[in-house]
């Protein structure tokens, strides 16, 4: 015989429904039932549709994070005798950081234990990124994930199914039931993996503009104040970054190009707005782990964060020194007039990268490493006509025609360079 449910589904909804607060114990029981499968597909789209429209208080959203947090396993790194500190991107285009951010921090002694993702449609994932270079592996075991650690001080691999199941299933509910832009459930999802990972203090870059997940500025900041609060409330020390994503970060949208970008700024070198991002939130995690003060700048100029990468990648059995894929066919745009870069839409130029082979459709497609688009000149900069402005790259030149489609209206040349900006708009703490 089987066992009495304790609450119905049906009541839950419907209380969320009516723009009420579900109770504690309610809301815990929808999510485990939901892991377990008593409660359906049908039911929690319905809930979540309640949710978007009518929100939840700051307790809720506590309650239904540790409950998907309860519903998987917990990491602890409290034997691994190093501070650990996290980061969490919410994506855009052109976003690498992870990369250098990863073994600079690590150079300082501190502990990265960075569980990332692959991408899917315009944003590309960290893992996608790696895979560019031969031999390298996303998939580690606890084991070795823990060994790498305590010895690099930096792993960037693939999270494990068992760490907050309950958030697998209402992801792939939300994606294809309108829901994804509920900003409770965008939270409860980014920080139960986040806080069921063990990392001891997180630092959050909550992007915004056109490429961005959350376009609107006022939006991003909701949802960083919200992860935020989770964070505190969990006992993670938490701050986030809001940042702009209305262009491209950096010059390289792709994958191998990416990883040759992130190795320059390892290097000493790259782009502006990336060394500008990854120097900003090295600070921020370093000040977590207790470091103010640590001169991350120094650490890219001496060799320190560089070698740090190198062992990062040895350990996952890739060769930091072998040559990364390139395509077989390119396509340079030039600049019809001479001027200054004055709009570069991100999201355009995500979805060109994307048609051109660099992202997936679908989480079962493969991506090609060697696709995307390197962009010669960027924004305010000055260009003369028939000066190269991007490349696109593709193993196949049909792909070429569909891409520039989507480019068509991203970009403009004037006559006056627009204000000069940075990339972190505010600081968002408790």
């Amino acid at each position: 015989m089987s066992a009495v449910e304790p609450f119905d589904a049906v009541d839950v909804i419907r209380a969320k429904r009516d723009g009420g607060v579900v109770a504690d114990d309610a809301l815990r029981w929808m999510i485990d039932a939901y892991t377990r499968e008593y409660v359906t597909d049908a039911q929690m789209a319905s809930f979540a549709m309640a949710v978007l429209l009518n929100g939840m208080d700051r307790d809720e959203i506590r309650v239904m994070t540790d409950a998907m947090i309860a519903s998987g396993e917990r990491m602890s790194f409290a034997g691994l005798g190093k501070t650990t500190v996290d980061k969490h991107s919410t994506g855009g285009v052109g976003d690498k950081i992870t990369l250098p951010l990863a073994p600079l921090v690590a150079a300082f002694g501190v502990a990265v234990p960075q569980l990332s993702g692959r991408g899917l449609g315009h944003t590309g994932g960290t893992l996608d990124k790696l895979e560019s270079i031969p031999g390298w592996r996303a998939a580690l075991s606890n084991d070795e994930m823990f060994a790498q650690l305590a010895d690099v001080g930096a792993v960037i691999c693939a999270a494990g199914s068992g760490l907050a199941p309950a958030d697998k299933r209402l992801y792939a509910l939300r994606d294809v039931t309108g829901t994804v832009e509920a900003i409770p459930l965008i939270a409860s999802s980014i920080m139960s993996k986040k806080i069921a990972e063990g990392t001891a203090a997180l630092v959050l870059d909550v992007k915004f503009g056109s490429g961005a997940f959350m376009q609107d500025v006022d939006r991003a900041r909701e949802l960083a104040r919200t992860m935020v609060a989770l964070g505190a409330d969990s006992g993670v020390a938490t701050t986030a970054l809001l940042t702009d994503m209305n262009s491209p970060l950096g010059r390289a949208i792709g994958n191998a190009n990416e990883v040759r970008e992130s190795v320059e700024v390892l290097a000493g070198g790259g782009p502006a707005d990336v060394v500008e991002l990854t120097l900003a939130l090295a600070r921020e995690m370093l000040a977590l782990a207790g470091q103010p003060d640590a001169d991350v700048e120094g650490a890219l100029r001496d060799g320190r964060a560089m070698d740090a990468w190198r062992r990062m990648i040895i350990a996952q059995g890739g060769d930091p020194d072998a040559a990364l894929p390139t395509a077989r066919e390119t396509y340079t745009v030039t600049a019809p007039r001479s001027g200054v870069v004055t709009r570069l839409e991100a999201l355009p130029f995500g979805v060109a990268a994307w048609r051109l082979g660099a992202g997936r459709a679908r989480p079962q497609d493969p991506v090609i490493h060697a696709a995307g688009i390197d962009l010669h000149a960027t924004l305010g900069e000055s260009v003369t006509e028939g000066h190269p402005l991007f490349t696109l790259s593709a193993e196949d030149a049909a792909r070429f025609p569909r891409a520039l489609d989507a480019l068509e209206g991203a970009w403009e040349i004037g006559d006056a360079a627009p204000a000069a900006s940075t990339r972190v708009l505010e600081r968002i703490t408790t």
